[in-house]
């Protein structure tokens, strides 16, 4: 048998990630291939340093983008800032939670777990409880923009809790970055991880990764190696940080040209019209959606504009509708995880994707797969009640 060339299906991405890639960054990515160590492709790499402190707004001098997806961020702010022992106060509302849990655990660490109904946001109030009761605790985690439900917690009070109770923040930021107001300074985060292929717009592959002065003073100490080679910070930064480059790896030299079309793009745009934008598009989706006789998993006023959880009609097969929406119209959209599967669609709303075409598509497609199947949804005007509350 003779294997030809991949031609992937064109896709409409409206699922939880990746979302739909601007065509520049993909021409970016096309560019030729150069050294990890060539001056150019160092300068390159302060310009992106310095572009991801403003989408993180911050001055943290490790902001990095990690060669590697979301996760291998995840996994670098906890290797490095968690040695054995040390107890973490991980606040769980979805999936990602539970997968810093395992992150503490796997580097030794002791976890407290604090926990909300999938859904809903974290309660500061159970935080603070669990602080008081553990005042030995050295770092509290929490998921800003909780990708399994569509709910944003408030970073902002959570991370001024922690560092009330002398505890450092690690903050998912996956899906937030881009899309939601995000301020590391402001808000006194020290440690955060992201991820390409959300709100930025780029192919999977990166995560955008923001460490404080005060985390990076802990990592320094630490009594113990960090427990991977290739995500240890202090091993990174020679090659990352200001100077002379030390060889550490060699980086994903195209998709890190892709992240750096992508992050001009966001600073041509601005991060405030960007945060703008997805509130628009999600207000746009939200009225098609109830315009059908559809509703929200997530009280409204906890909604990610770029991650929407939409409840599954009664007596219809989830499954079916998004099967058909791939095959009849070449549309993802994402499925409910763990306690909510078969519950909610995850639809996404996420950077080059944030736009009144694809609400326009999707509402189209979602109405007449709907219909067809003898759900009860209101027909015919889901497409103009989305467009009149942007009007």
């Amino acid at each position: 048998m003779t294997i030809q060339s991949f031609v992937p299906p064109l896709r409409t991405l409206m699922g939880p990630g990746p979302s739909d890639v601007h065509p520049r960054v993909l021409a970016a990515m096309s560019r030729p291939t150069i050294g990890h160590l060539d001056p150019a492709f160092v300068a390159m790499m302060d310009e992106v340093k310095a572009m991801l402190q403003y989408a993180f707004q911050t001055t943290n001098a490790l902001t990095i983008a990690v060669s590697a997806p979301g996760s291998a961020g995840m996994e670098t702010c906890f290797v490095n800032l968690v040695e054995p022992g040390d107890k973490v106060i991980v606040c769980q509302n979805g999936v990602f939670g539970g997968r810093m849990k395992e992150n503490v655990e796997r580097t030794g660490g002791v976890a407290v777990m604090v926990e909300d109904a999938w859904g809903t946001p974290i309660d500061p109030d159970k935080l603070e409880r669990a602080l008081k009761a553990h005042a030995d605790a050295k770092i509290v985690a929490f998921v800003h923009a909780e990708t399994s439900t569509g709910v944003q917690s408030d970073a902002k009070t959570l991370a001024a809790l922690a560092s009330k109770h002398g505890c450092l923040t690690i903050v998912d930021a996956v899906t937030s970055l881009g899309g939601t107001p995000l301020k590391l300074d402001e808000w006194g985060i020290d440690a955060v991880y992201s991820g390409s292929q959300k709100c930025l717009s780029c192919t999977p592959g990166l995560s955008p990764v923001s460490i404080n002065e005060r985390a990076a003073d802990k990592i320094r100490n630490r009594k113990s190696k960090v427990q991977s080679w290739f995500l240890d910070l202090n091993l990174v930064m020679g090659y990352w940080g200001s100077g002379k480059r030390a060889y550490h790896h060699t980086a994903p030299i195209n998709p890190l040209y892709g992240l750096h079309e992508a992050l001009v793009m966001l600073q041509e745009e601005g991060l405030e019209n960007s945060w703008a934008r997805h509130q628009k598009y999600h207000l746009a989706l939200r009225a098609g959606i109830e315009a059908m006789g559809l509703g929200f998993y997530v009280a409204e006023k906890h909604r990610l504009p770029q991650l929407n959880a939409v409840t599954v009609p009664a007596g219809v097969d989830e499954a079916e509708v998004r099967a058909r929406l791939l095959q009849d119209y070449n549309l993802e959209i994402g499925a409910g995880l763990g306690a909510l599967a078969g519950k909610i669609w995850r639809i996404g709303l996420m950077g080059y994707g944030a736009n009144l075409k694809n609400v326009l598509y999707c509402l189209g497609a979602l109405e007449a797969v709907l219909a067809d199947m003898r759900a009860p949804v209101k027909q015919g005007v889901a497409a103009s009640s989305a467009s009149r509350a942007i009007a």
